[in-house]
């Protein structure tokens, strides 16, 4: 016998036709598993794309560091001071190696309890942020209209302003910012650009609710001289972020007069070992969603093999006969291969093609809520491939029991059965 053979065809066809309801009610065990495990890897997807959406605007090796409260004294010094950083520390940090860019921040405001920023008759309250040109390769930004900060800003410290879009939509509506200016603090500022964060949720809406000024100016403008709120930096490909972390933590607190064991007095945030931990969730997710989508495809399997058992015993007279008139071995289990692998493989495709129109529903419906946890669920071409691939493999299993047990007849007992 061979696949490729019209009569083979004909043959499975009548055989699973002489039965609709059974080979239905076997076919969905195998439609159910496949088309869950899709399910399941997709949505597992999905939720993987939204959390590295929320994310991707962060780089993966930024560190950020601000200043806490002493716990211990130290050379004289009693506990409860709060560090105070200063310009100086700046070029102290990028002395560290393994450090690439470091960005002092200053802030006045934040999201839903910011400054004044007035635009003719509008005002609204936004955060007002102090940066350095190399704030976008921390934290990355889409500059929709105009630039962002330059060189030239922070060294001649240019009264300019960088907006969000919700800054834009809000004092502008609609109008053309670009070369405007912003009264901030009762100093004006003139708009050279709009930007948008590739953030999701409130951490993006934060953003694109904040102006940006150069981070020379907010000393200038606003009587902050030698004085850094906290920074933001990153650490170069080649080098380890946990230890840039610890060792700008540790440059920060002799510089400051804080004990080297008070971890409280310096505090940090880690990116790298964020996006680590995600890493790792997500590849328990998939391995579990694997786990428990097999077991629920072999249970299908598990019951094509069992109507093939039943099968082969109601044929027990015609399996006789074939093996009376010469039929081989061979021949006998690839009959029986084959009507397994013909049904897993048929009822299978067909969980695959509705396992993934549902995954393309339910990611045109998750587009168009903005702050949805899912984001474009959807299974991967190999990943759709291997479970093919498990359920061909699981059809041959699935068949070689039964097969066997045909095999294994002889033809004189074969056609004593009734």
């Amino acid at each position: 016998m061979s696949i490729f053979d019209p009569d083979t065809w004909q043959e499975i066809w009548a055989t699973l036709r002489r039965n609709k309801l059974r080979a239905a009610l076997t076919a969905c065990g195998v439609f159910w598993g496949l088309f869950m495990l899709i399910v399941m890897l997709g949505l597992g997807k999905g939720l993987e794309n939204g959390t590295r959406k929320h994310f991707s605007g962060l780089a993966a090796n930024a560190v950020f560091v601000w200043g806490g409260r002493s716990s211990l004294p130290y050379k004289g010094l009693q506990p409860g001071r709060y560090p105070r950083f200063r310009n100086d520390d700046i070029e102290a940090i990028r002395r560290i190696p393994g450090v690439e860019y470091v960005c002092p921040r200053l802030q006045y405001g934040g999201w839903r309890k910011g400054t004044d920023v007035v635009h003719g008759t509008k005002a609204e309250h936004f955060g007002v942020m102090g940066d350095t040109h190399e704030y976008p390769l921390v934290e990355p930004l889409i500059v929709s209209q105009g630039r962002f900060i330059n060189v030239t800003d922070m060294r001649e410290a240019r009264k300019i302003v960088v907006i969000g879009r919700q800054v834009q939509n809000v004092l502008f509506e609609g109008e053309d910012p670009i070369g405007e200016y912003l009264e901030i603090r009762g100093i004006h500022f003139q708009v050279v650009g709009v930007i948008r964060s590739l953030k999701g949720g409130e951490e993006g809406e934060r953003l694109e609710s904040t102006t940006f000024i150069p981070f020379t100016t907010f000393q200038q403008a606003f009587n902050q001289r030698d004085r850094v709120g906290w920074f933001s930096l990153t650490a170069r490909p080649d080098a380890d972020a946990d230890w840039v972390e610890e060792e700008v933590k540790k440059v920060l607190r002799a510089r400051h007069g804080l004990h080297p064991e008070d971890s409280g007095a310096v505090n940090s945030f880690n990116a790298a070992e964020q996006y680590a931990k995600i890493n790792g969730l997500f590849r328990g997710i998939r391995l579990f969603v694997w786990f428990v989508g097999t077991l629920t495809l072999l249970a299908g399997v598990l019951g094509v093999s069992n109507i093939l058992l039943i099968i082969v015993k109601e044929r027990t007279r015609e399996i006789g006969i074939r093996k009376a008139l010469g039929a081989t071995p061979a021949s006998i289990i690839a009959l029986v291969v084959e009507e397994a692998v013909a049904l897993t493989a048929l009822s299978g495709y067909a969980g695959l093609v509705a396992g993934v129109a549902i995954l393309e529903l339910l990611g045109q419906a998750v587009a168009k809520l903005e702050d949805a946890p899912l984001a474009h669920p959807s299974v991967d071409l190999e990943a759709a491939l291997l479970a093919a691939g498990v359920l061909i493999v699981a059809g041959i299993v699935a068949g070689i029991v039964p097969a066997r047990h045909a095999a294994g007849i002889h033809p004189v007992e074969a056609l004593r059965a009734e």
